[in-house]
Formats: C-alpha cells, structure tokens, sequence
C-alpha cells in the first residue's frame, strides 16, 4: 500500500497499555505520515507490570506504573479516546466503541493495532474505569493483604514469585507461603533464575510449597482474593490463610469485541512473523494479546517499535522487518527492592543496578527519557 507523500494515514491503536502506548509514543514521531489515534478503557497508563509491588507498596508502584497519558511528551500528538471496544469491521475499516459517557461511536482506520492485551485476575482487566474506579482498586487489595495474618500465593510464575517476596519485605511479620505445582517456580525462566531467587525468598521468610497444584473452584474467575481453605489436586491436606492470592496464570485474551478469523483457538490474535495479521492487510498486533509465540513475548521484548517502523513500512510499500521471540522469559523477578534491581538474561545470569541508580539514572534517563522520550512531572 503507498500513499501520497501528503496524505496522512490514520492508525488506530486499540489499548493504550505497556505496548500500545509505546507503539503509539513512537508512530507520533511521525506526524508527517500518520495521524494516531489511541483507545484506552482507563485515563491513564494502568501497567500489568510489578503485581508484587503494586499489591505491597502501591503508592511507590504508582510512580512509576501508573501514569497519567497526557504526562507523556510524544502522546501529545495523539488523539486520545476514553472508551470500551465493543466490535470491528474489517470492510468497513472501522472499530466500534462505547465512550466514557455512554455513547455509540466508531472510529476509521488506515491501519490497526491490536494491543488489548489479557485479563489476568483482578490486576488486569478491560473494564472502563475513571480515575477513581483505579484508586479505589488498588486501594481494595492492599488494604485486605495488610490486615491478613498469613497469606497463600499460588502459582508459580513471576507474578506469585514476586507477590509472594513483597509481601515478606513489607510484612515482616506476616506468615507468607508460595504453592507451586513443579519441583520449582519459574519454570520459563532458566533454572539458575529460580535458585537465585528461592534463596531470596527463604532469606525473606517465605515458605516454599512445591508439587502443590491448587484445585480450582468451579466458576471461580481467579479474580479475587479469598480466604475458603484451598484443596490441592497434588493429594495435601486442604491449606487455610487469612487472604489467598490466586497467580495462577490463567489469561483470557481480550478480543471478544474481534471477528473470530482473526484469531486462533485460544482466542489470541494471529500474526505473521512480522505481527502482521494474516489475511487483513493494514491490521497489526503485538503484547500479550498477539499469538507470536508460546510465550507469547512480543510484550515484554520491545516488539513496539518494530510494529511502528513495519506500519511505515506497509504504508509506503516496503519490506516489513521479522520480530524474533527468546526462547526463554528474562528480565526483573522481583521488582525493585531496598538493594536495588536484580535482572536476569535469558542465560540466567543475574545482574543487579544498585538502589542509587533507579532513582538517579534508570527511572529518569533510561526508562522516562530513553524508552518514552519525556515524561513530565506528576
């Protein structure tokens, strides 16, 4: 497809999340050649990052994982819409949408991103909400975990491994557990990660339960925090706590509002090796909403700016470039701690930032400067 040197494309990006909005931060550059349009279901960048953090101490989560759009300096260019996506019309080339005050209303498009990304418990889900509905969320969770005694985590991926760990550290005196159905946790990190870790965690005075497999109860979304006894399917005696944290990763993908041929048995959106969708010229989509590989890990390893430059490339009738998945997660377990930032490679190898440098130099100058390029102060 090539378009006229002046006229604008219009791209559309459907959810204004961790990949969205870095997709839509980098097409704004272009100004000359698009024209960007984001759709979010919340007012602000709301991460799925950093469940352990949020859940402990969310006022230092909210720093640096909620964020206002309009602080954004490359936002600025982009047309935002407070809305709920409610349907598509690939003929058409138009999204369907229910806006914040109630109305129907559609929005064309040259190009699509589809970056909606997954429900995953009570942390991350599509729901349009205000500034208030998020405060009174995040508020909700911390709030029950502090007056909890003891605490079951369940599962064993990053998320519980670093639920479990924060709370420890803010809780000293909490009695914390993590349950998990391998021999260990993380079992797509490599294995010198989880050693690493479960040293961390035992040091933190969290019980370690392996080969425990949590019996799920019928109807139970995994989208609260409960306090019934847990049974295990494993054979151990059923498990109480005060609160349980149910990290078990079971994603729905958010694309209910999608036509179906876009997308494969397990309701995520098919994409070429180039996050193109197949079939529909125009339509992209990466994060944890785009099938791109098992571990679905175009979220978490900057597919963003290669679906930017393939969407100019598509437009002006150039190649389009391969995204290439890890074969392993990598990355922060843990989050930030008093030490500081301890970060895996994909080999496990552990590198640590000290805690000087996150307020100093990574936050400011890497992530806010270099990776967002600007963001203004709250």
């Amino acid at each position: 497809m090539t378009r006229a040197a002046t006229d604008r494309a219009r791209v559309v990006v459907a959810g204004l999340g961790d990949s969205g909005l870095l997709t839509a931060i980098h097409l704004a550059r272009h100004r000359d050649e698009v024209d960007v349009v984001g759709i979010s279901s919340k007012p602000e960048l709301v991460s799925g990052q950093e469940l352990g953090m949020r859940l402990a101490r969310p006022d230092a989560w909210a720093r640096d994982y909620r964020i206002g759009f309009d602080r954004y300096r490359r936002l600025d260019p982009v047309r935002r819409v407070h809305a709920t996506l409610t349907g598509l019309d690939v003929a058409a080339r138009e999204v369907r949408l229910t806006t914040a005050s109630g109305a129907a209303s559609t929005e064309p498009y040259d190009v699509l991103v589809i970056s909606t990304g997954v429900t995953n418990g009570f942390w991350r889900r599509p729901d349009l909400q205000g500034t208030a509905d998020v405060d009174a969320d995040l508020r909700a969770a911390h709030e029950r975990l502090a007056a909890a005694a003891s605490v079951v985590v369940i599962g064993g991926g990053a998320a519980a491994v670093s639920s479990a760990a924060n709370l420890a550290l803010t809780w000293p005196d909490k009695q914390v557990a993590l349950h998990f159905p391998g021999e260990r946790a993380l079992p797509q990190h490599h294995h010198r990660v989880w050693r690493t870790v479960a040293d961390r965690l035992t040091r933190l005075g969290v019980t370690l339960r392996p080969g425990h497999r949590a019996v799920v109860p019928d109807g139970f979304a995994c989208d609260a925090i409960t306090d019934a006894p847990v049974a295990w399917s494993t054979g151990q005696p059923p498990t109480s706590a005060d609160a349980v944290l149910w990290a078990i990763g079971r994603v729905t993908p958010n694309t209910a509002w999608l036509p179906g041929d876009l997308l494969d048995e397990r309701g995520f959106v098919r994409v070429d090796p180039d996050l193109a969708v197949p079939g529909h010229s125009g339509v992209f989509a990466l994060g944890d909403v785009a099938a791109t590989d098992p571990l679905r890990s175009s979220a978490r390893n900057r597919a963003d700016k290669l679906v930017a430059a393939n969407i100019r490339a598509h437009l002006a009738g150039r190649p389009l470039r391969t995204y290439r998945a890890p074969g392993r997660r990598w990355g922060s377990v843990l989050g930030f701690q008093p030490d500081g930032l301890q970060v895996f490679a994909p080999s496990g190898q552990a590198f640590r930032f000290p805690a000087w440098t996150i307020r100093s130099v990574l936050q400011p100058l890497i992530v806010r400067r270099g990776i967002y390029g600007g963001v203004r102060r709250d």
